[in-house]
């Protein structure tokens, strides 16, 4: 049986979403959190996101409408793109240890990570699944592909910002500093 691109993307989300359960269970306790319905401003354009890129029908006819040609090589080049992206974001992931969450928060305990990915990005999972995003968007070929992309760089620009308010409160100049040695989700440029 061999895979294909398709079978590769596939995997490559299902082994980050893996590693996202396990890791829940390994957090410090949480201190302060975002309320429930700025929540749902993120999770939002995220569920539409996903599901675009999932959905098979002909939601509405110009999502289907192809922005790259079908071919191999491109199915190919999108699924290095995802996976790419997903070994990011579970890098990323296994360096923010037990700070993490799925919700904006302030830990028990909280540091302030700038090694590893945080070396080079503030978000680096954002930057991860966004990358992991194109790549899945360039599989598909469709413009529902990039209609998610877009939603999900929406989402995850508030929840970034979101997330930078509450690093300032907790930490002060010294995320200021990194703030202003770092960009937010791509290497020297945003």
């Amino acid at each position: 049986m061999s895979l294909g691109p398709s079978d590769v993307v596939v995997g490559a989300w299902l082994v980050l979403a893996l590693v996202w359960l396990i890791g829940s269970f390994a957090t410090k306790a949480t201190v302060r959190q975002q309320s429930a319905a700025s929540r749902l401003l993120e999770i939002g354009p995220l569920v539409v996101g996903f599901l675009l890129l999932r959905s098979n029908a002909n939601l509405m006819e110009w999502l289907s409408s192809r922005f790259i040609p079908r071919g191999f090589a491109w199915q190919a080049l999108g699924a290095l793109i995802t996976l790419a992206g997903v070994s990011v974001a579970i890098w990323a992931r296994f360096y923010l240890g037990s700070n993490w969450s799925a919700t904006v928060t302030v830990k028990q305990g909280h540091d302030l990570i700038r090694s590893g990915p945080y070396k080079f990005v503030r978000h680096p999972i954002y930057s991860g699944l966004l990358l992991a995003f194109l790549g899945t968007a360039i599989l598909i070929g469709e413009l529902r592909g990039l209609f998610a992309l877009a939603l999900v760089t929406v989402a995850w620009k508030i929840k970034s910002l979101r997330e930078e308010s509450f690093m300032v409160s907790e930490f002060g100049e010294q995320y200021e500093q990194y703030r202003h040695q770092v960009k937010a989700l791509i290497p020297f440029v945003w």
